[in-house]
């Protein structure tokens, strides 16, 4: 069965207002975000290994999948479902070497000649970054705009993930623009209510196919 990108939760603990991370993972898998990104920019290798095995126990009896930002050596110290890699972090190839076939390896792109490069690479869908300008995620290329993003799906066959500054306000319009789902940080992450933040997400995406 082929994963499910609708609704892709990527964790930001200082965006959680205080709140602990794990429980708004809980209330959003509850709410039907269909896939999760555990991103620790900050932790310690300990903290960040003891988090993902605390979202395991979470996601996996929801068979809601678990990639790990970046770092492989975490991905598979806990068995996660797989990872996500910047342009930047380990290449592709030896992070599938080092995965297996199985895993899932989700790739940024930020523009469409990393895009067309990447097109025959052995990556399960490009994270389209960032759609809108984003303030969570400053170290990224120009926008790519829902005009962007519709050229991106004319010529990609990939499953195309956006994200940057996307909500239940303008999720439609990326699903329309052709993205297959969209990832989203503080519309969970610092929502009041995560388990409502991603039902909504979820209603939005799916009568926009």
């Amino acid at each position: 069965m082929s994963p499910d990108y609708s609704v892709y939760l990527v964790t930001d603990r200082p965006l959680c207002c205080g709140r602990d991370l794990v429980e708004i993972v809980g209330l959003a898998v509850q709410g039907g975000a269909s896939m999760v990104q555990l991103r620790e920019k900050q932790a310690g290798t300990r903290d960040f290994v003891a988090i993902a095995h605390a979202l395991l126990d979470i996601v996996r009896p929801a068979g809601v999948p678990l990639l790990i930002n970046d770092r492989i050596d975490v991905a598979l110290a806990v068995g996660a479902d797989g990872v996500h890699v910047g342009q930047s972090d380990m290449p592709y190839e030896d992070a599938r070497c080092l995965l297996g076939p199985e895993a899932i390896i989700g790739l940024s792109v930020e523009t469409m000649e990393q895009a067309k490069e990447a097109e025959s690479w052995d990556v399960d869908y490009f994270g389209v970054s960032p759609v809108f300008a984003s303030t969570t995620k400053t170290d990224t290329g120009e926008p790519w705009g829902l005009e962007g993003l519709r050229r991106l799906r004319e010529q990609s066959a990939k499953p195309l993930v956006g994200i940057g500054s996307l909500g239940p306000a303008n999720a439609a319009d990326v699903i329309r623009a052709g993205a297959d789902g969209v990832a989203v940080v503080s519309a969970i992450c610092s929502a009041e209510k995560p388990d409502r933040a991603a039902a909504e997400l979820c209603r939005v995406v799916r009568s926009s196919r």
